[in-house]
């Protein structure tokens, strides 16, 4: 098993949940989260003073997935998500050992 982690733009997230729900994936963590990366955030003017923005948002999604389908689901994100401009996002697959279903007890890729 694996954890599909993607940092993708606010705007992007119907498109890629759209997209995702179409390749069959049923079920996604999102979480809201800010950062910066080679752009270091940039300049803003906020009530006539120039204010620094050092973080910008950003949406994180998590998938559990098979190992099979792990990349299938890094390019339905990486397709929907793209933009072709500097702060895209990322996507990365960890590895998982297990996972366990609280209300059941299933383990496994039964469990997702």
């Amino acid at each position: 098993m694996n954890l599909v982690t993607a940092i993708i733009q606010p705007d992007a997230v119907d498109n890629v949940q759209i997209a995702l729900h179409r390749h069959g994936i049923n079920g996604m963590t999102l979480t809201e989260v800010s950062g910066y990366a080679r752009q270091r955030g940039h300049q803003e003017v906020y009530r006539g003073n120039q204010v620094t923005i050092d973080f910008t948002d950003k949406v994180k999604i998590e998938i559990l997935a098979p190992d099979d389908e792990a990349w299938g689901i890094v390019k339905v994100i990486e397709d929907a998500a793209r933009t072709g401009t500097v702060g895209d996002g990322k996507i990365w697959i960890t590895p998982i050992s297990d996972v366990v279903r609280i209300r059941t007890g299933e383990r496994g890729e039964r469990a997702i």
